[in-house]
């Protein structure tokens, strides 16, 4: 069918186990099903529609509706929201039943929990149980970590994206327990490797990519269990050195990144669908998966489809940054639920839809900022029975209105599209964005009590010629003329490993670095080496050399 999207329109497929999904994840209500209809937008419209729910990186100057006292929040003081600090919100210093409504059968759902989202109080960033992570989001369990986000139980780390059980790692992207990393992108148990991409348990390694058990190497490619190795080819202990210590100079840093990435692109050997141990499945960096369709970044999952960003789901269907579930449909950072649909940042929910920042629920309808609870509709206490007489009624409404089993629409979320997780992996331009009706954030930058700001293009070349006052300088981002600062753990670790200092502001860094993972699409092309029909990530006009798993396997085994 047709994506209704009246800027999309293509054409997209509804398979018989879409329907099957459909009619199971259906709730049942005094012995009928609700069957929730089949998706009106194609499934990269239906991705857009959640991650423009999701602001992780964006933090703003804010300040405590409960107490007045001044905090980092993830919403900026345009949206009018009630924001509390972390701390207060998860206290029992207010009731979120106190915010209990009707629900009006004259206005749609959609408009009616948009208002009531205005009113509930929201916690300012998502950062539980962290210890001096003031500058992070959906970031708990940490320790000493600043500008992390989508991250948890790190320590020591900065400028990161997508980390698990990382220590002393800088301007990261998806790396799990590492140590020691620096510009890495999709790696995993490594140490002290810096500038890598698709590497495990690598240690001492530089400028390596897609490599596996390998030590002390430099410019390397598709290794498996090699050591002391210089751009493919076995070298001594001191030509590798002589490589790693010309990296101290930013004009030989910048050089080799473009050397780089002429390797990858022209010499390396691409896996198609990159990942491990997978049975019937299609997407890109999926491990430990069955019967996966059109998955991202996917962890031990089964029976899942047009999702991205998942750990241990099964049996779900279109879902963002969500772990440990089983049946939940149209979801955005909703972990541990079962039998849920379209709901956003909650955590343990039981037959719970439409629901927002609730933990520990079951059977909760349209609910906001609850914990706790069962039978409540608009954040509405009700008994078991008047919970069931008055559900039907609603979806019923729904129905009639065509918003039963739609996600929320995107004109409905608190951010600008452009400080969204939507940006980064579907970008728009502002006319683009407000063509669409939906919000566009210009931002202003904000730097604080320094005592100048520097170009980058002036900064030294080398961190040995750094002063300690660069603490106290904003430096102008080289690409966007955007300040940033430098703090001082980071500082620290760049003269450890005698690295210079960056020239481009942190989002910049985070954009470049996104910009080498491939988009969350899939083409159809040939194995560069045995000419089979393959699906991948890497669209039939790129350079790379794509193989097969099969011939894959081969060469680099």
């Amino acid at each position: 069918m047709n994506c209704s999207c009246a800027l999309c329109g293509s054409s997209f497929e509804i398979t018989n186990e879409d329907l099957d999904f459909y009619e199971k994840v259906s709730p049942v209500i005094n012995e009928k099903k609700y069957l929730i209809p089949p998706p009106t937008i194609c499934p990269e419209c239906r991705m857009i529609r959640r991650l423009s729910y999701r602001n992780d990186n964006s933090l703003y100057r804010s300040v405590s509706a409960l107490s007045r006292q001044q905090f980092i929040s993830m919403y900026d003081l345009q949206n009018k929201l009630v924001i509390y600090d972390q701390k207060e919100w998860w206290s029992d210093k207010w009731d979120p039943l106190n915010f209990g409504r009707d629900f009006d059968f004259n206005k749609s759902f959609f408009e009616q929990f948009s208002q009531l989202q205005k009113i509930v109080p929201r916690f300012n960033i998502f950062n539980r149980d962290s210890i001096n992570c003031e500058f992070v989001n959906y970031a708990p369990h940490n320790k000493n970590c600043y500008l992390i986000f989508g991250a948890w139980f790190n320590e020591d780390c900065a400028y990161g994206h997508t980390l698990s059980e990382c220590k002393d790692c800088y301007d990261n992207l998806f790396i799990e327990k590492s140590e020691i990393s620096y510009e890495c992108i999709d790696c995993a148990g490594n140490y002290r490797t810096l500038f890598s991409r698709n590497c495990n348990n690598c240690t001492d390694c530089f400028f390596c990519f897609d490599c596996k058990n390998v030590r002390n190497s430099f410019g390397c490619t598709n290794l498996r269990s090699k050591e002391n190795f210089l751009y493919n080819k076995p070298a001594s202990k001191e030509d590798i050195n002589s490589a790693i210590s010309s990296l101290s100079c930013k004009s030989s840093l910048e050089a080799f990144k473009e050397q780089f990435n002429d390797i990858v692109q022209n010499k390396a050997l691409h896996q198609a669908t990159k990942g491990l141990n997978n049975e019937n499945s299609s997407g890109d960096f999926l491990f430990e998966c069955k019967n996966a369709r059109q998955c991202f970044s996917a962890y031990r999952c089964e029976d899942i489809a047009y999702s991205s960003r998942l750990f241990d789901q099964k049996s779900s269907i279109d879902l963002e940054g969500v772990g440990k579930g089983e049946l939940v449909y149209e979801s955005l950072s909703n972990d541990f639920a079962f039998r849920s649909m379209c709901c956003t940042t909650c955590e343990r929910l039981s037959e719970s839809h439409y629901c927002d920042l609730c933990f520990e629920c079951e059977n909760c309808f349209g609910c906001i900022g609850l914990r706790r609870k069962q039978y409540c509709i608009f954040n509405k206490q009700y008994s078991k029975a008047e919970y069931l007489d008055m559900l039907p009624k609603i979806i019923d409404h729904m129905i009639r209105r065509g918003e039963w089993g739609e996600f929320f629409p995107v004109r409905f979320s608190f951010f600008g599209y452009n400080v969204t997780m939507a940006q980064e992996y579907f970008p728009l331009t502002k006319e683009e964005v407000l063509s669409r009706g939906w919000r566009w954030r210009d931002e202003k930058e904000e730097i604080h009590k320094v005592d100048k700001i520097i170009p980058a293009n002036k900064l030294p070349e080398s961190i040995d010629d750094i002063p300690d006052d660069i603490l106290n300088w904003a430096i102008e981002c080289e690409a966007t003329k955007r300040p940033f600062r430098i703090v001082k753990q980071e500082l620290e670790f760049y003269r450890r490993m005698k690295l210079p200092i960056p020239h481009f502001h942190p989002d910049e860094r985070h954009r470049r670095r996104m910009a080498l993972r491939n988009p969350r699409k899939l083409w159809k092309r040939q194995c560069a080496k045995c000419a089979e029909g393959i699906e991948t990530s890497y669209s039939p006009d790129r350079p790379e050399r794509v193989l097969c798993e099969k011939c894959y396997l081969k060469e680099v085994y």
